[in-house]
């Protein structure tokens, strides 16, 4: 048998692990000057690895004990004034204090007082992120056992909170409303980050599917005042999404269609169509099936724009690699893609001059356009 021209690359990356692994190596390199600098800096990486889980726990306690916003909004106070209101032993407070000021959160000052840090307040300026870090909670309960999530053994949280992904048309008025909310609330960065790297010039009319509560067309709309928009989602979705084009002064400008992509052809008309994370909530049989529904939507020369959280793929990366494919899995369907794996999918459905630019945030979204030939 002829080796793969990467097996020599391989044999010796899997040497130099081997070595790496035996704490006899470790112990020599520690007592040379270069091996002493990366270890310290791989213990310390690894370290944080570890904590992670704890540190997140410590931003949901200040979160959810209001701390962030006390500070905020009444300057630098005391663990002992802090913590009795909140049912919690100053000594207690005094320790989730200062776990908040080592990691940036918080700023300790030389009288005892904790102020909110840069990082803690900028927590509070971005739209959503409050709320998100508390629904947080459910996911977290989910990853308590990551092996039972991986093997699938467990019913989750995540699954039972994003009923609509399974594909159900009646979901309850209150159940819609509260994914809802928590969609429309993280979808202004996302819409921020897609308008900067999407060019909309020449779309007339946009139809964004799945688009819940409107929070996405409407900044595009506030943006591209020539523009007219149609939300398609599920009936008990779209009376927020009536309401919030009403208080903006633009429900002369939007068409409301309910329906399910998963049920119904989609509206033709439109010459854009945009799937602001929704690819990623979903299995691949349903991803193919809602492409070629918007491949056959669309006239020639129709655009298809995708945004939502990716994977790395060859170069795997922390949001997409970590975060969003175990959130997707605990949701019981769906995954981050990369961006090749999706280009691949809208490929197979018809579309070409597929274009992913460099996300600016790969935490917020990433970005993919294609055309309809012709």
């Amino acid at each position: 048998m002829v080796a793969a021209p990467d097996a020599p690359r391989r044999g010796l990356r899997n040497w130099v692990a081997g070595l790496v692994a035996q704490p006899q190596f470790q112990a020599l390199a520690s007592r040379l000057p270069i091996g002493r600098q990366l270890a310290k800096r791989d213990g310390a990486e690894i370290f944080d690895i570890l904590q992670g889980f704890v540190a997140s726990q410590v931003l949901f306690a200040l979160i959810e004990l209001d701390i962030l916003q006390r500070l905020l909004d009444h300057g630098p106070e005391t663990p002992e004034a802090l913590g009795p209101p909140r049912g919690i032993a100053p000594e207690r407070m005094a320790a989730l204090l200062q776990a908040g000021a080592s990691l940036g959160l918080l700023a300790r000052r030389r009288n005892g007082r904790y102020a909110i840090g840069r990082k803690g307040a900028a927590i509070l300026g971005v739209p959503g992120l409050t709320a998100m870090i508390q629904h947080n909670r459910a996911f977290y309960a989910d990853m308590a056992d990551p092996l039972a999530l991986l093997r699938g053994a467990q019913d989750t949280h995540l699954a039972r909170f994003w009923p609509y992904v399974f594909g159900s048309p009646d979901i309850p008025a209150e159940e819609a409303e509260r994914y809802s909310d928590l969609m429309a609330q993280s979808q202004v960065l996302v819409a921020q980050d897609t308008l900067r790297q999407v060019d909309f010039r020449g779309i007339g009319t946009l139809l964004d599917v799945g688009g819940g509560s409107g929070a996405f067309i409407e900044a595009v709309l506030r943006k591209h005042q020539g523009l007219t928009a149609e939300v398609l989602d599920l009936p008990n979705v779209l009376p927020a999404a009536e309401a919030r084009f009403n208080r903006a002064g633009m429900r002369g400008r939007v068409t409301l269609r309910p329906g399910s992509f998963r049920t119904d052809a989609l509206p033709q008309g439109a010459d854009a169509i945009s799937l602001i994370r929704v690819l990623y909530d979903h299995s691949e049989d349903t991803v193919r099936d809602l492409l070629a529904k918007v491949f056959a939507a669309l006239p020639p020369g129709g655009r298809l724009i995708v945004s939502e959280p990716m994977a790395g793929g060859d170069r795997p990366e922390r949001a997409g690699d970590v975060y969003f494919a175990f959130y997707t899995m605990a949701m019981g369907t769906g995954r981050a893609r990369s961006s090749e794996h999706i280009g691949a999918l809208v490929r197979e459905a018809g579309f070409d001059q597929v274009a992913a630019p460099k996300p600016a945030r790969p935490f917020v979204t990433s970005v993919l356009t294609c055309r309809k030939p012709g």
